[in-house]
């Protein structure tokens, strides 16, 4: 572990969240990447906030998400529950018994066509096409081995994705995985529908231990440990797992920040009249339940909850199919790795318990996805074509009240560079507005703000490197706490 990194576990509890979190581990994978180029400078970002270092059973290093992954049976593929880069020596060891044996085999999904190159535990894809082990972002790893070029990644098509597990590309560690056996995720029976029945999961003993058991596995190897992060289904019997999690992470940690991202899928859900009051219900009593136990904050594209047909949230600059759980996942994973930005950086000027006392007001947020800023533009003439409207798309249940005042906020403005911030101008030029009059990013943020709402100083953070494809070149992130 490096030294002086503020780790953050990760709980990923339901299908939509894991949905939202292959795409949310995509990125930072891709992140990695980039970090392990010697020809990129260093990032922004701390990878081992997330991530954590192992070693296989061939002693080679690896470098996996500090993750606690709960979802039903039949949402893995061609994923398996104890992940690809460790063997089970007990299912290589002899097996003593001499009487009859009998065995029982499920039929393996094929694995999705996008996830054809991804075959080495111990290796991976890099930019050039050569399949090379994974250096470690801090130095450590073994020297680089080449095999035979491997053709470019394909994309993934949306009528190939079924289940989060057909894009997730990133190796998970075996103590990650773990299956609620006794509900299905498919089908129209036997599935987890109501509040009650995810808290009762998590009363048994044989899912509590084990939780607990993992919690101790990630937590005790951390050095720096500032908090849990929990991405978490409301609409469903997860909102009742997430609210039990919640409740055991408080009651065993209760000096860290505890941060639950609720979220809600898209109108992709809507089904007969039974299953919308139970989303209603589910999402009612969780949020209840959560607010107990953690800092949270609900995202979706959509307020409905299946009652109210509405049109979904709509971005001028983005297109996307509100109904393919693939699209409506990857708006929030990019808002979710946005908005996360102040305790992951290097030199993190916020924690996690900090961000969590602020998340204990009334909160809403909103984004610009991508940021419309031109080549030619600086920050300036990109904020002036707004005018007097309200540039950013609500990603959260209340939206903006009207009626009140907001006292703080906190701003993430990324993939921009710093040299765009300001307006260049010559000597003697008049500037064109307030705003090409300020000196700093900052500055003209904090004036742009206060005139559309009249906010005390906020809270900005930049993350200046260049995206990495899927995510938007540059990207603007609000958060209002409000009286």
């Amino acid at each position: 572990m490096a030294g002086g990194a503020r780790e953050v576990l990760t709980l990923q509890l339901g299908h939509f969240a894991g949905f939202v979190g292959a795409h949310w581990w995509n990125q930072q994978d891709a992140a990695l990447g980039r970090a392990t180029d010697s020809k990129e400078p260093p990032g922004e970002l701390c990878p081992d906030v997330l991530y954590r270092t192992g070693r296989t059973l061939h002693g080679q290093e690896t470098y996996t998400p500090r993750l606690i992954l709960m979802d039903l049976k039949g949402s893995l593929s061609s994923l398996k529950e104890e992940g690809g880069l460790y063997r089970d020596k007990q299912l290589d060891a002899a097996i003593a018994w001499c009487g009859k044996l009998t065995t029982h085999k499920e039929e393996l999904y094929p694995k999705n066509p996008y996830l054809q190159d991804f075959l080495s535990a111990e290796g991976v894809l890099s930019s050039d096409g050569v399949w090379r082990v994974k250096s470690i972002p801090n130095g450590k790893g073994s020297s680089p081995l080449t095999t035979a070029t491997t053709p470019k990644p394909l994309i993934p098509t949306e009528a190939s994705i079924r289940v989060w597990s057909d894009f997730l590309r990133v190796h998970l560690h075996p103590r990650s995985i773990r299956m609620i056996q006794k509900y299905k995720h498919d089908g129209e029976a036997g599935r987890l529908e109501a509040f009650g029945q995810g808290e009762s999961v998590l009363k048994e003993p044989k899912y509590q231990e084990e939780l607990e058991d993992r919690l101790h596995f990630y937590v005790e190897e951390c050095d720096y440990l500032q908090g849990f992060q929990i991405l978490c289904d409301l609409h469903d019997g997860f909102s009742g797992v997430g609210a039990k999690a919640a409740e055991l992470l408080q009651d065993e940690y209760s000096g860290w920040g505890i941060i639950t991202w609720g979220l809600l899928p898209g109108p992709y859900h809507r089904g007969e009249a039974q299953r919308n009051i139970y989303c209603l219900l589910n999402t009612a009593f969780g949020l209840v339940h959560l607010t107990a136990h953690s800092s949270r904050l609900p995202l979706v594209l959509g307020w409905d909850l299946g009652l109210r047909p509405e049109p979904p949230v709509n971005f001028p600059y983005l297109h996307y199919d509100a109904i393919l759980p693939f699209h409506c996942s990857a708006i929030l994973a990019t808002a979710l790795d946005t908005v996360t930005v102040p305790y992951r950086l290097c030199s993190p000027p916020v924690s996690m318990v900090h961000l969590a006392d602020m998340l204990s007001f009334l909160v809403t947020a909103g984004a610009i996805i991508p940021f419309p800023l031109a080549p030619d533009q600086s920050l300036p003439d990109s904020l002036m074509q707004f005018g007097g409207a309200t540039p950013w798309t609500p990603l959260s249940a209340c939206g903006e009240p009207s009626g009140t005042r907001c006292f703080t906020q906190s701003v993430v403005l990324r993939g921009t560079d710093r040299a765009c911030h300001t307006s260049q101008l010559t000597p003697g030029t008049p500037p064109l507005s307030a705003l090409h009059a300020c000196t700093t990013g900052e500055e003209i943020l904090a004036q742009y703000l206060q005139q559309q709402h009249h906010c005390a100083w906020p809270y900005f953070w930049y993350q200046e490197r260049k995206l990495n494809p899927p995510s938007p070149h540059a990207f603007f992130f609000f958060f209002f706490f409000l009286r």
